[in-house]
């Protein structure tokens, strides 16, 4: 790792976890936020990732995108940027491993259907649920429930998005037990690491969009800065077959906003005299991100993506069918707790809002195909 600026997330200065671990317990020589990493790649949460949708659901080919393979690219930018301005990379990549465990399984549409059933119950919120399985649900060590991760890590987390004045239920049980200063802006690491998810799923969903023949080339034209790249990489590949540059296409754009990340982050840091980690969550404002030109741009690429590939229709039709199934077995399992598996049978409260918010967990947790085949045993196939 690089020399860590002043206002970096520094170990030594970590305010600990939850549940003291004894210096005898350590296992090799990492410090606080290399373990919290440790913990998360080790996790089964984050395995499930794999097959969880990022924007196809079920897709038909290998070479698309999974939320493991999105985790793992937020992650190589999340490092990048983490270096340039001397931050901890080791939290940063935490952070960005993290991100993306609390997701239901069929991605946006999953998110929508069991918000939907459980709203009765206090709601869903996928942030939240990230912050409840690393706290509770997961539980590989025999001394503490959850992780037992580091303040910073659940705090930016839980802030990647900047401050929350209403936390949810799920996060307010979190933050009773750990007061993670959601009023407060989070640390530089966990800007950075939101900024390089949008960078990531920006440009490698137009990837995965333009191999699934949903978007074309000639679409993407209609966006200036898109437009400016790729007519200088044809004049520089002339011979090159045009769907061989896209990668280029995508490598260049995630170049410039990479860039301009940096060098916006940098200004901020000294427009607003920042020395220290607490001046980043006192500052008032978000420092880690795009320029205004840039951020711009990218809420035009974001409406482009949503327009065209995100409201596609099959991809409509695939959210349509995604949430049958999410509301389908939220419904089979309240009426008969008998089919959810052992040991989310005997742990299931018997009071309300407890006993559905079990099963909302138990729903959260499932990747695609797990909740296809169990809606399939369950309720037959889908007309």
């Amino acid at each position: 790792m690089s020399q860590l600026a002043s206002y970096a997330s520094l170990p030594g200065h970590s305010r600990g976890r939850f549940y003291s671990e004894p210096d005898r317990d350590i296992r090799g020589p990492r410090d606080i936020f290399q373990r919290d990493r440790d913990r998360i790649i080790h996790s089964i949460a984050f395995r499930r990732l794999r097959h969880k949708t990022q924007v196809f659901i079920s897709p038909d080919g290998d070479h698309y995108r999974v939320r493991l393979t999105h985790s793992l690219e937020v992650a190589q930018i999340g490092r990048t940027i983490a270096r340039a301005l001397g931050l901890n990379e080791d939290l940063t990549e935490a952070l960005c491993l993290a991100h993306d465990i609390g997701h239901p399984p069929f991605g946006h549409a999953g998110e929508d259907a069991l918000e939907a059933t459980m709203k009765p119950f206090g709601g869903f919120d996928h942030n939240a649920q990230t912050l409840r399985t690393l706290t509770q649900l997961e539980s590989p060590y025999p001394s503490w429930p959850g992780l037992n991760l580091s303040w910073e890590l659940l705090e930016g987390l839980a802030k990647h998005n900047g401050p929350v004045a209403r936390p949810g239920w799920a996060l307010s049980e979190v933050n009773a037990q750990f007061d993670l200063s959601l009023t407060d802006w989070p640390s530089l690491e966990a800007q950075i690491a939101a900024i390089s998810d949008d960078i990531a799923y920006d440009n490698h969903d137009i990837d995965d969009g333009i191999r699934a023949g949903l978007l074309d080339i000639e679409q993407l034209l209609d966006l200036p800065f898109v437009a400016q790249r790729w007519e200088a990489i044809l004049d520089r590949y002339p011979d090159v077959p045009q769907r061989r540059l896209i990668g280029e296409l995508t490598r260049q754009q995630i170049g410039v906003m990479v860039n301009d990340v940096i060098e916006s982050t940098r200004a901020r840091i000294a427009q607003a005299g920042i020395k220290t980690a607490d001046d980043v969550r006192k500052a008032g404002i978000m420092i880690g991100g795009f320029s205004a030109e840039m951020a711009a741009r990218e809420r035009q690429l974001k409406s482009f993506m949503y327009e065209k590939l995100y409201h596609h229709p099959t991809q409509l039709a695939a959210a349509e069918e995604a949430t049958k199934i999410v509301r389908e077995l939220f419904a089979a399992y309240r009426d008969d707790p008998a089919l959810l598996p052992d040991e989310w049978r005997d742990s299931l409260p018997s009071e309300e809002p407890q006993r559905s918010r079990h099963i909302g967990d138990f729903l959260a947790g499932m990747t695609d195909r797990y909740a296809t085949d169990r809606h399939r045993e369950i309720c037959g196939t889908i007309a």
